[in-house]
């Protein structure tokens, strides 16, 4: 079923079956023809743009920490990488969020992303817990040792677990590396 608080165009669709309702009801009942009828199928697909606009979804939270984690890598942004990490973070290469930053830091410190650029990305959300697996395409700068020494870009396939927190907001709590120029990769093999 579609969920109208993540897209307004059901209830747009809606809005245009009620429309032929309206002028049905105007056709048949001349009598009962009124100007406000009109604004009927307008409410109802107002109401739509509404909704989405007032009510976050779990997965248009996701894809903002996705979103915000791809312009973070981008902007070398270490402090709002840190913003979307879960104080829980783990994973097989680094053991807490600090050692994560850490080592962020001690990449990004010097430019090496130039543009990042999703071109996949699949989420199963079961709460509190969810899956997202990216795929992107990494464009290094060219002053980067990166793109002197390996190439200009990279195709990364990453499973990035997110744990819903208190303030029902999303945090990532785990990032594997699978694939590195869809090849099978991991944190271990890319130090």
């Amino acid at each position: 079923m579609l969920n109208v608080f993540e897209q307004p165009w059901t209830l747009v669709g809606v809005a245009v079956v009620v429309l032929f309702g309206v002028l049905t009801f105007r056709g048949v009942w001349d009598d009962k023809r009124h100007w406000w009828q009109w604004l009927i199928p307008l409410l109802v697909a107002g109401s739509g743009f509404g909704l989405d606009a007032l009510v976050r979804t779990d997965l248009e939270k996701i894809n903002a920490v996705i979103e915000t984690s791809m312009r973070a890598v981008e902007q070398e942004d270490c402090a709002a990488i840190a913003s979307i990490i879960a104080d829980d973070y783990h994973d097989s290469h680094h053991n807490t969020k600090e050692h994560l930053i850490a080592h962020c830091r001690n990449r990004l410190s010097k430019p090496v992303v130039e543009k990042n650029t999703k071109t996949a990305l699949r989420i199963e959300i079961s709460p509190p817990r969810a899956t997202a697996v990216l795929t992107t395409v990494i464009k290094f700068e060219k002053e980067s040792d990166i793109y002197q020494n390996y190439r200009p870009f990279a195709f990364l396939k990453l499973e990035l677990h997110l744990l819903k927190q208190a303030d029902k907001e999303w945090l990532i709590n785990r990032v594997e590396l699978l694939e590195v120029d869809r090849m099978q990769a991991s944190w271990r093999t890319v130090r």
